[in-house]
């Protein structure tokens, strides 16, 4: 499956495409979008021609975006809400299947904790994805995170589905459960990636991580 993660905003949207495969997961493109001006409507048509470009590019099969929360800045969340519209708009068009997620619980299924900070977003992104540096600027992390959130998401969903069905079907033996768990087991594994993380800080990260965070092993 290949996600692209959207990090709402007018001044900055960060996105970032994530494909999980049979060899683990991947980013595949990531940046993040500036507009300036003192008009909206030429800053949201940029932010729509750029995210077109993107999905023309990667080609999505899902699209993840970070729902707008209640924010006491009355104008920074009108433009995030502008933003977003213009992302789910370039969905639309393209008949992408949006799934969206609060902060919280893209923080979760990244670090294991809704109230991580934004650097540790940063750290986990970079160890999960194998990434030469944290990801910058944070927009952009936080896409990462997005995407990252929604194969979390569709594999638990996926294997609660399969264990259902295992359960369903247990005295008839007919192997569906079996059969969906490598998958499973593969995704989960290739999302495994933060071990062996050499600076101290991420290093203490990963370990406060585990065993809540979605993506660290026993």
């Amino acid at each position: 499956m290949r996600v692209l993660g959207i990090d709402p905003g007018l001044g900055r949207c960060g996105w970032a495409v994530v494909e999980r495969g049979p060899h683990g997961t991947t980013a595949l493109g990531y940046d993040t979008v500036t507009t300036r001006g003192a008009a909206v409507a030429p800053r949201l048509a940029h932010l729509a021609a750029r995210l077109r470009e993107v999905v023309a590019r990667y080609q999505p099969d899902a699209f993840a975006i970070e729902r707008l929360f209640v924010n006491a800045n009355v104008r920074t969340a009108m433009t995030v809400g502008q933003a977003s519209g213009v992302a789910l708009l370039i969905a639309a068009e393209q008949g992408l299947p949006v799934a969206s997620y609060t902060p919280s619980q893209v923080k979760r299924a990244v670090t294991g904790t809704g109230s991580a900070p934004k650097a540790q977003i940063g750290y986990m992104v970079r160890a999960l994805l194998k990434l030469h540096a944290v990801p910058t600027p944070a927009d952009t992390a936080d896409a990462l995170a997005v995407a990252l959130c929604h194969l979390h998401h569709v594999t638990s969903l996926g294997a609660g589905e399969a264990a259902g069905a295992g359960r369903g079907n247990g005295a008839a033996g007919h192997g569906e459960h079996a059969a969906a768990e490598p998958d499973a087991g593969r995704a989960n594994g290739a999302a495994r990636t933060g071990r062996g993380i050499a600076a101290a800080t991420e290093a203490d990260w990963l370990a406060r991580a585990a065993p809540t965070s979605p993506w660290r092993g026993p």
